[in-house]
C-alpha cells in the first residue's frame, strides 16, 4: 500500500472551514426563523448553499492535506455532483429545524437524512479521485464514519434547533456549539479517510481537475462564500436589532403618550378624556343591567387662596395630597378624575341614592381635616354635587352639567358639604350657560365696552391717566360688571379673545382723544393670568400700538402680583419685552400675594399699585397703614411711583397722600365712565395736557 501523510497546517484549516460552516448553519437558521415570506426562503437558500459549500470544502481541504507521491487529480462531474449532495442535505438540515416542532421522530429521521447525504458526499468525492485500479476500503472504518456522520447530524440538528432563537449570549452558546460540530464533521471525514487504502501498483489518471487548482478553488469560493454569508448575516442582525429598538422605544413611546393623553400629569388621575370614556361605559352597563350609578363633581373651597399665597408649588402638592386622601378612602368600583385646577369628578356604582350621599359625607370630612405641607398646615375644604343615572341625566353632557349646577348649589349655600341635583338647580346652571354662549356672540356683536376711571396726582389732581375697566351691555341684561361674566369667560376660554379686544379698543380711545388735542393722555390696561402667559402677548400689543399709532409709553399694562409671580423668570422675561418697546409695566393688587422681593427688584415694572383691601380700613394707627407705608417706602428704594386705588373718604385720600402716594384713583375723585362723558371731568383737564405723564 502506498504511504500516505497529512499536512498538519491543511488539517487545521479543513477544522477552521468545519467550524465556520457550522457557524454559519446557526445562524442562518436564526435569520430564517426571524424572517417571514420570501426573505425566509432566501435566507433558508442561501444559507444552505454556504454551508454545503463549507461542508464539501472542508471535505477536499482534507483531502488535500492528505500527501501521496504522486500528483492527484479529481473527475470533474462526480467532484461537481458531492458538491450538490452536500448543498442539498444542509437545505433539508435548516428546513428541519427552521419549521415545526423538532420531536425525536422528526430529529431521527432528519438525521438519517443528513447524515447519509454527508456520507455520501464524502464518499463520491473520494470516487471522484482519478486513482487506478481503484481504492481499497476498510469497511469497519467506513461504517465508523457513517455512524459518526449520522450522530454527529443528530448534535447539529438539535444544537441548531435549541440556538435558532434568543439574544444577548447567543452568538457564544452558537460559537461553542459550532466548534463541537466542526470537530464532528472533521472526525466523519477523518474516519473515512482511514478507511481508504491505495495499492502500491496503482497509479493516478490526468486528465482530470488538477489537485493544485481544485485547492485555489475551493479555497477561494468557500472563503467567499462563507466570508460574504456571514457579513450579510452580521449587517442584518445589526439593522433587525436597530429595527427592534426603534420598535420597542417607538412602542414604549406610544404607551407614554397615550398615558399622557389620558392622565392628569401632576394626580396620575384620569383626565376628562378618559373620564368620558368610563361614564359612556357606565352609561350603557347601567341601561343593559338596569342599574344605577352617581356622578360627583368636586371642587375646593379656598384653594385659589392658598395658591395665590403660597406658590404654585405648594398648590400642586396639595392636590396631589387630596388625591391620595381621597383615593385611599374610597372603595367599590369607582373612577376619581381630575378636569383640571381644582375640579374633581368621582364616577361609582351604587345601590341606592344613600350609598352616593354616605360617600360624599365621608370625603367632605376627610377633606376639612388639615394638610401638612412642607412647613405649612393648610386647610381647605369640598363641595360636592351629585347626580344619579339615570334620574338626574340620560346622556354624558347632561349629568356632568347637572352635577356641576349642584355643586355650585353647595357653594351658594355655604361650601364644606354636599347637595343631590335638584331640577330647581337648572336655572343658575343654564343661566350661566347662557351667558357663556352670549358671551360668544358679544365681541361680533360689539357689546363689549370700556369705561374709564382717571388717575388723579395726590392728592386730588391734575389728572395723569386713565383706567379701562371692562363693561358687557348685553341685549337683555343691561349693563354688566365684569365680576358677573369674567370668571365664566376664564373658564370658557374666551378671556384671551376678550383681553386682546380690550387692549385694541384701548389704542383706538387713546388714538381719537389724541387727534382731540389731548397727547398727554395715558391708559392702563389689566392683563388676566391666561392672557399674560400667552406667547402672542407681545405681537397683540405691537399690532395694537402700530395700528392706531400709539407712543408705546402711554400705554400701561397692570399685571396683579400674583400672576408676576406665578413663574417669576418668565414674568420677568415677558414684562422686559413689553418695556423694551416702550411700553410701561404696573404691578397690580401689591400686597395680597406671596411674591420675593428679589423678584420685584427684577421686574422691570413703573408702579406698584396698592390694593382697595388696605385702604378701606385705612387709618393712622391700623395695622393697613403700616402696610401701606412700607409698601411706600419699598417703592421709593426702587424708584418706582406708586397708585392707591379704592380712594372713597376725604381722611383716605388725606393720609395717602401723608404716606407719599404719587397716584390716586376711587369714587371720591371720579368713577368709571364711558368716553363720552370724560368732558364731566373738565375741571381738571384743563391742566392736564400741561403735566407731564406719570
Amino acid at each position: 500500500m502506498l504511504v500516505t501523510s497529512y499536512d498538519t497546517v491543511m488539517v487545521i484549516v479543513s477544522i477552521i472551514v468545519a467550524f465556520l460552516a457550522s457557524y454559519t448553519a446557526l445562524d442562518m437558521a436564526g435569520r430564517v426563523v426571524n424572517s417571514t415570506g420570501k426573505a425566509a426562503q432566501v435566507w433558508l437558500l442561501g444559507g444552505g448553499f454556504a454551508m454545503g459549500i463549507g461542508i464539501w470544502a472542508m471535505h477536499f481541504i482534507g483531502m488535500l492535506a492528505m500527501h501521496m507521491p504522486m500528483m492527484m487529480s479529481y473527475d470533474g462531474p462526480l467532484t461537481l455532483l458531492s458538491m450538490i449532495i452536500a448543498i442539498a442535505a444542509s437545505l433539508f438540515a435548516l428546513w428541519i429545524v427552521c419549521y415545526g416542532d423538532l420531536r425525536w421522530l422528526r430529529l431521527s429521521y432528519g438525521a438519517l437524512v443528513l447524515g447519509s447525504g454527508v456520507a455520501a458526499m464524502h464518499y463520491t468525492g473520494m470516487a471522484a479521485l482519478m486513482f487506478e485500479p481503484g481504492i481499497i476500503w476498510d469497511w469497519r472504518w467506513v461504517v465508523l464514519s457513517v455512524l459518526i456522520a449520522l450522530l454527529a447530524s443528530g448534535i447539529a440538528l438539535w444544537l441548531a434547533f435549541r440556538l435558532r432563537n434568543g439574544a444577548g449570549r447567543l452568538a457564544l452558546l452558537r460559537a461553542g456549539a459550532a466548534v463541537v460540530m466542526g470537530f464532528a464533521i472533521a472526525g466523519m471525514h477523518y474516519s473515512g479517510m482511514a478507511a481508504a487504502s491505495f495499492p502500491t501498483q496503482g497509479h493516478m489518471m490526468h486528465h482530470g481537475v488538477d489537485s493544485d487548482w481544485l485547492a485555489i478553488l475551493v479555497a477561494v469560493v468557500t472563503l467567499s462564500i462563507l466570508g460574504i454569508t456571514l457579513l450579510v448575516s452580521m449587517l442584518d442582525a445589526r439593522l433587525q436589532a436597530r429595527t427592534s429598538m426603534l420598535a420597542s422605544s417607538l412602542a414604549e413611546a406610544n404607551r407614554e403618550l397615550a398615558q399622557l393623553a389620558l392622565q392628569d400629569n401632576l394626580t396620575r388621575l384620569p383626565n376628562r378624556i378618559l373620564l368620558e370614556d368610563r361614564l359612556d361605559q357606565a352609561i350603557n352597563k347601567a341601561t343593559r343591567e338596569n342599574t344605577r350609578f352617581a356622578l360627583m363633581f368636586m371642587d375646593l373651597d379656598g384653594f385659589k387662596a392658598i395658591n395665590d399665597a403660597f406658590g404654585h408649588h405648594i398648590g400642586d402638592s396639595l392636590l396631589v395630597a387630596v388625591t391620595e386622601r381621597m383615593t385611599t378612602n374610597i372603595s367599590g368600583h369607582y373612577t376619581l378624575a381630575r378636569l383640571g385646577g381644582d375640579e374633581f369628578v368621582l364616577l361609582m356604582e351604587i345601590e341606592e341614592p344613600n350609598d352616593a350621599a354616605v360617600t360624599a359625607d365621608a370625603l367632605v370630612k376627610l377633606i376639612e381635616k388639615p394638610f401638612n405641607i412642607s412647613r405649612y398646615e393648610l386647610n381647605v375644604s369640598l363641595s360636592i354635587g351629585i347626580a344619579v343615572y339615570p334620574g338626574d341625566g340620560v346622556d354624558e353632557r347632561e349629568l356632568m352639567f347637572n352635577a356641576d349646577a349642584a355643586m355650585y348649589h353647595t357653594k351658594n349655600n355655604g361650601r364644606n358639604g354636599y347637595y343631590f341635583f335638584q331640577p330647581s338647580m337648572n336655572t343658575i346652571a343654564q343661566n350661566q350657560l347662557q351667558l357663556i354662549n352670549d358671551l360668544w356672540l358679544a365681541l361680533d356683536s360689539d357689546e363689549l365696552r370700556l369705561f374709564y376711571q382717571p388717575k388723579y396726582t395726590a392728592p386730588s389732581g391734575p389728572i395723569v391717566g386713565f383706567e379701562a375697566l371692562l363693561r358687557w351691555q348685553h341685549p337683555r341684561r343691561g349693563l354688566l360688571t365684569p365680576d358677573l361674566f369674567l370668571p365664566l369667560a376664564e373658564k370658557s376660554g374666551l378671556i384671551i379673545s376678550v383681553g386682546n379686544w380690550v387692549i385694541n379698543e384701548a389704542c383706538r380711545q387713546l388714538h381719537e382723544w389724541r387727534q382731540q388735542g389731548h397727547k398727554n393722555w395715558s391708559v392702563a390696561v389689566n392683563l388676566s393670568a391666561r392672557q399674560f402667559e400667552q406667547n402672542s402677548l407681545v405681537d397683540t400689543v405691537v399690532t395694537a400700538l402700530e395700528k392706531h399709532q400709539i407712543p408705546p409709553h402711554l400705554l400701561t399694562l397692570e399685571v396683579t402680583e400674583t400672576t408676576a409671580m406665578l413663574n417669576p423668570d418668565e414674568s420677568v422675561r415677558i414684562l422686559t419685552a413689553l418695556t423694551d418697546l416702550g411700553v410701561n409695566a404696573s404691578i397690580d393688587d401689591f400686597g395680597t400675594g406671596y411674591s420675593s422681593l428679589l423678584y420685584l427688584k427684577r421686574l422691570p415694572a413703573s408702579e406698584l399699585k396698592i390694593d382697595r383691601a388696605f385702604v378701606n380700613e385705612l387709618s393712622e394707627n391700623s395695622g393697613d397703614a403700616t402696610i401701606v407705608s412700607a409698601i411706600v417706602a419699598l417703592a421709593q428704594s426702587l424708584n418706582l411711583k406708586v397708585v392707591a386705588e379704592g380712594v372713597e373718604t376725604p381722611e383716605q385720600q388725606a393720609f395717602l397722600t401723608h404716606l407719599g402716594c404719587d397716584s390716586l384713583q376711587g369714587y371720591l375723585l371720579g368713577k368709571p365712565i364711558p368716553p363720552d362723558r370724560i368732558n364731566e371731568l373738565k375741571e381738571y383737564i384743563k391742566t392736564t395736557d400741561s403735566t407731564p405723564v406719570a
